[in-house]
């Protein structure tokens, strides 16, 4: 449990960083933040500021535009992250990749760990990796466990493309990025994946780039 210095330095963090209007600057990979873990939310934020905090990270992952923003990625280590997905893709994308529409969601304090065996392989991206994107394999299904901003128990299995968004923002607060998970020789600029790699899956970027599918 944080002590109670801790508690004030990281609500005066938050404090400094809601005092400019509009969406918070998105720290990118290099940054010790991004590397160092999370501390367990226990009440650091008192509810006013927390929500207020919520709503900024909101703010900024519609604005990034994205579909999950983890605290670490505007400089705060807390265990707090937002989820949303409108899924505006055609639909032979949405059934191959099993994205399907999800609401505004904020995790608390959250892990995972895969129900089955089963994993799927897709390009990723992040907002603090501006630029590129990368195909990721993961498990195909989670049992996410956590709180929501309430305080409320959260204890869920996610599958398809919401189960990687998950993956994909608790490793955030563990200190991972998805470069980390990620097949190397998939690596390809937005430019490249816009001009050669939007198939609904990626294994004609396997096949020409030289790397396995799980």
């Amino acid at each position: 449990m944080a002590t109670p210095r801790g508690h004030a330095s990281l609500a005066e963090q938050v404090e400094e960083l809601l005092a400019a209007d509009g969406p918070l600057p998105i720290v990118a990979a290099g940054d010790p933040v991004l590397r160092r873990g999370t501390e367990r939310f226990d009440g650091q934020l008192d509810p006013a500021l927390l929500a207020r905090f919520v709503e900024a990270l909101r703010v900024t992952m519609h604005a990034a535009p994205g579909v999950g923003l983890a605290a670490p990625q505007v400089g705060v280590g807390l265990r707090i992250a937002v989820i949303e997905d409108p899924a505006p893709v055609p639909e032979e994308i949405r059934v191959a990749r099993g994205r399907e529409r999800q609401p505004f969601r904020v995790l608390v304090n959250p892990s995972y760990e895969p129900v089955g065996p089963a994993r799927a392989a897709f390009f990723e991206g992040c907002l603090s990796v501006p630029g590129w994107q990368a195909v990721v394999a993961r498990p195909a299904q989670v049992r996410l466990s956590g709180e929501d901003e309430y305080g409320r128990p959260v204890d869920e299995v996610f599958s398809g493309w919401p189960a990687r968004i998950v993956q994909h923002e608790t490793d955030h607060l563990d200190g991972m990025l998805y470069l980390d998970r990620a097949e190397p020789r998939s690596l390809s600029s937005n430019e490249a994946m816009a001009r050669l790699w939007t198939q609904p899956t990626p294994e004609e970027a396997a096949r020409a780039l030289g790397f396995r599918l799980p």
